[in-house]
């Protein structure tokens, strides 16, 4: 069996479970929060072991990743209703201590520290940390658990790779930002967008059809839907570049190894930390008009 057959195979069989593991997870708001919660410390472990290997760049591993993850629990918790605002102190204190702590390390360039350890933080905890506001909405005096909008999110995703690989490999002949993704093309970008705009108004029509009625889930009209997949291509596709040139400028392939055959973590979320704050802006935008 040849290497490319193998890596093939590799790869295919990682995509399946990584598929059914998002799809599984958003099933109890539990399994979403555990899941999500490791994804973000593994993605930000993953990004401080890769920036401290830039010359003069010394970033707090431990504390960073701690940091993300308890933003994220304790986001999860706030939007659950579980926990007041105060959570977040601690971690308003892990972000003040982060940046006095560069007053005794002597580092050749602190600043170089502070922003890389702040990248880490507004670049990977806080979009990972708004997949909690898109999972629970109030209601009445309550808080319910909706599945349906971050999930719709990753479906676009995978919608719109799909589509702009098809489109791309047969008609694909306008590069779309060369400098930093030479693979991208117009024709593929569109070719995934027309998808994405196919499958969503598909979901907004389930959803407000006879068969489905869930006061839970997000309840857009099918123009709205349509909307929410256009934000989520257009953003999804920023986020790949944005992670494109930041390995570009820092000279690697690949994020990581984590995932055989598909990279890191950085690798596998790109378009979604771009995508999701996206997506809650529209979101709420669409609340203002109501």
């Amino acid at each position: 069996m040849s290497d490319k057959i193998k890596n093939l195979i590799t790869r295919s069989i990682t995509g399946v479970i990584f598929v059914a593991a998002i799809v599984v997870c958003f099933m109890r708001p539990e399994a979403m929060i555990l899941l999500f919660a490791l994804v973000t410390g593994l993605t930000v472990w993953e990004y401080t072991g890769i920036v401290n290997g830039i010359e003069n760049v010394c970033v707090n591993r431990f504390l960073a990743t701690v940091a993300a993850v308890y933003f994220f629990l304790g986001m999860a918790g706030f939007c659950a209703g579980i926990v007041p605002s105060a959570v977040f102190i601690p971690y308003l204190l892990t972000v003040v201590y982060m940046f006095i702590s560069e007053l005794y390390t002597k580092a050749p360039n602190p600043i170089n520290n502070w922003a890389y350890t702040m990248l880490s933080q507004m670049y990977i905890a806080l979009p990972f940390a708004m997949v909690n506001v898109l999972a629970f909405r109030g209601v009445g005096n309550g808080v319910v658990y909706n599945y349906l909008a971050p999930l719709s999110i990753f479906v676009f995703l995978w919608t719109n790779d799909t589509g702009a690989y098809l489109s791309g490999s047969l008609f694909g002949k306008h590069k779309l930002f060369p400098r930093v993704s030479p693979g991208k093309s117009w024709e593929g970008s569109i070719g995934g967008g027309l998808l994405v705009l196919l499958v969503s108004a598909l979901v907004g029509m389930y959803q407000n059809s006879d068969m489905h009625e869930t006061a839970t889930e997000l309840l857009l009209t099918v123009p709205q839907w349509m909307g929410l997949g256009l934000v989520v291509v257009f953003f999804g596709t920023w986020g790949d570049l944005v992670e494109s040139l930041f390995k570009r400028t820092i000279g690697i392939k690949d994020s990581g190894n984590i995932l055989p055959g598909h990279g890191g973590m950085l690798d596998r979320f790109d378009s979604s930390l771009m995508a999701f704050p996206a997506a809650v802006i529209y979101l709420y935008t669409l609340t203002l008009f109501v």
